[in-house]
């Protein structure tokens, strides 16, 4: 794992002036030690009243370090921060949201974490829930008899402690629960009236060891002698590399599986870099949707293995229709743990002929040690359509990814967010940490926040943090610049700018085509434009340096000169790019011309 799984300040952590009260004399001590016994290095939030004790705790009796504190300006900021944290290092980070109103803001994003399973310990606040204690006013409006099941049914587990001496097994539970697989956020409610209490009973404090995350199961012996036989008999085999440990060693065994097995490999865009997507083997590019390379590698296998893929049965789907696909499917994924009645991100029911109730890693490495030494050649994988040049002047993705590769010439990069039109011919995908994948829950304004959480955990590893982010999205969450630029956390924002809710446009020139209407109309409604947001000076406005609106390939190379130049110093930055909007709308009418 990358830099950020241990204890220690940021480079600009705020001073405590005078003596620490070392004692834990009150509720929210108990919570504030336990965020230190569990290690963990940082807390995001946004301040409100309901946790004032707890924040004093953090401050007068931990000195904000051992967790040191992340001011954010927004509720959903501090989540996605945290969500981009665990999505490096693979452990949860801790957040702080005020009462119900705080918890509402931060709805969107828990749901994201929730459909990305990230781990994830929130704490909240209410009350008191002695109303006998209340303010006036504000403490009743910002107390809820079950605040938890506000979220209840994006969390994996949820729980409101009545005391402080509760509360270590509590946490204890949580940090166990949120951290084991399939990895979920967790919401421990504090109540104000305990927190600003006395502690009078003696603290039991739990001895982590002895409750420490489970690993992940190990798969069915019975049925990985089913599954080695099927694939020591396939022709051609397809491995659809879904959700998987981040880590250079978990991909080498991905990519030893497919080797042995000489097996095509399919990367999805929405769990991020999960094997080389230049290797041999790899058919074209990342997919989020079907891609015609892929469709047709599928649709020749005899055998396809699913290591933990998100939405199986809808790439079934995609690629067989109804009648389903012959080839024997196997799958392995722990999901159905997870899955509930109030959403459907369980999405639709893949039919499967042998099912592993275990993440796709321990399959990968279970299966290779079952099949033989002896490496496989694959059939050829289909080759993906050439990339569609622009017809203008006018800048594009490919533009960007040129300039940013001539800055950052031999030094890694990681990618929290990569747009759309991205061209992976020209910028594959190598290293495990090279891109972190997709949002989970499809909310718009995560980008920024989640780059910024990246950024935190990848500080001082080496590799430069770089986002490339829609006007929209960015316009949604540009206060999470701030807390970049408070804390020094070097990440490039480069904003692909078509002043447009650009898919929203290809939908409504979707319908109006159904339905015998005129498509010139798309644009209404959906323009970001007379007058466009001027989304460099609102970085500047957060303690961002920016430039933009970049418009001419002369421009785009000396503003990602200078961003780059941020980056190895240490700060954060954006470039806001003007691109052609047209790039997004014919490489969607290619592909709906070729079904896919």
């Amino acid at each position: 794992m990358a830099n950020g799984g241990g204890l220690g300040p940021t480079t600009k952590s705020e001073p405590v002036e005078g003596k620490l009260d070392e004692t834990v004399g009150w509720g929210s001590d108990v919570a504030a030690q336990m965020l230190r016994r569990l290690e963990i290095p940082w807390i995001a939030l946004t301040p409100g009243a309901s946790y004032r004790g707890f924040h004093d705790s953090l401050v007068n009796h931990l000195g904000n370090e051992q967790p040191e504190m992340l001011l954010c300006l927004h509720e959903e900021h501090a989540v996605a921060i945290a969500h981009g944290y665990a999505k490096v290092t693979g452990k949860a980070m801790a957040v702080a949201l005020h009462s119900n109103v705080g918890l509402m803001h931060g709805s969107m994003a828990i749901f994201n974490a929730w459909a990305d399973r990230a781990p994830m310990m929130i704490l909240g606040a209410t009350g008191p829930v002695d109303a006998s204690q209340r303010r006036p006013w504000i403490d009743w409006l910002h107390s809820t008899q079950d605040q938890g099941a506000l979220i209840r049914s994006f969390t994996k587990w949820d729980d409101q402690p009545g005391s402080a001496v509760a509360l270590p097994e509590a946490m204890a539970r949580g940090w166990k629960i949120t951290n084991t697989s399939p990895m979920a956020p967790v919401y421990i409610n504090l109540d104000a009236g305990w927190q600003e209490a006395p502690v009078e009973q003696t603290v039991n404090w739990p001895d982590l060891a002895r409750h420490a995350p489970l690993s992940a199961p190990r798969p069915d012996a019975g049925l990985l002698a089913q599954a080695a036989e099927v694939l020591q008999g396939a022709k051609s085999p397809v491995i659809l590399m879904g959700r998987g440990k981040r880590t250079d060693a978990a991909m080498q065994v991905r990519v030893a599986l497919a080797e042995r097995t000489g097996a095509l490999m399919v990367s999805d865009l929405k769990v991020g870099t999960m094997v080389p997507t230049d290797h041999p083997n790899h058919v074209g590019a990342p997919i989020n949707k079907l891609s015609s390379a892929v469709g047709e590698a599928l649709r020749q296998a005899d055998a396809i293995l699913s290591l933990g893929w998100v939405d199986l049965g809808g790439i079934l789907l995609q690629a067989f229709g109804q009648s389903g696909t012959k080839a024997t499917v196997i799958h392995a994924g722990d999901e159905m743990q997870l899955h509930r009645g109030f959403g459907q991100e369980h999405f639709g029911l893949p039919a499967v002929d042998i099912e592993f109730n275990c993440p796709g890693d321990p399959l990968a490495e279970d299966l290779l040690d079952a099949l033989g030494a002896v490496k496989k050649a694959a059939p050829q994988a289909p080759k993906p359509s050439a990339p569609t040049a622009a017809e203008s002047d006018s800048l594009t993705f490919r533009d960007i990814a040129t300039a940013l590769k001539h800055e950052a010439g031999d030094t890694p990069v990681t990618f929290p967010a990569l747009a759309r039109s991205w061209p992976h011919d020209l910028w594959p995908q190598q290293n495990s940490m090279d891109f972190l994948g997709k949002d989970g829950g499809g909310g718009i304004g995560s980008g920024p926040g989640l780059a910024v959480g990246a950024a935190l955990a990848l500080k001082d590893s080496g590799r430069l943090v770089v986002a490339t982010l829609g006007d929209g999205d960015t316009l949604m969450g540009v206060t999470a610049l701030w807390t970049a630029a408070k804390y020094n956390l070097p990440v490039l924002f480069v904003i692909g700018n078509n002043r447009s809710y650009f898919n929203d446009e290809l939908h409504q020139e979707s319908v109006a085509q159904h339905r015998g209407r005129n498509p010139a109309n798309a644009w209404v409604g959906q323009r970001l434009d007379d007058p466009a947001p001027d989304i460099a000076q609102m970085a500047r406005a957060q303690g961002v340096q920016a430039d933009g609106p970049v418009k001419t390939h002369k421009a785009l190379e000396k503003a990602m000169a200078t961003g780059v130049a941020a980056l190895r110093e240490g700060r954060p930055y954006l470039i806001d790019v003007w691109i052609d909007p047209r790039q997004g709308r014919e490489t969607a009418a290619k592909r709906a011309t070729k079904g896919s």
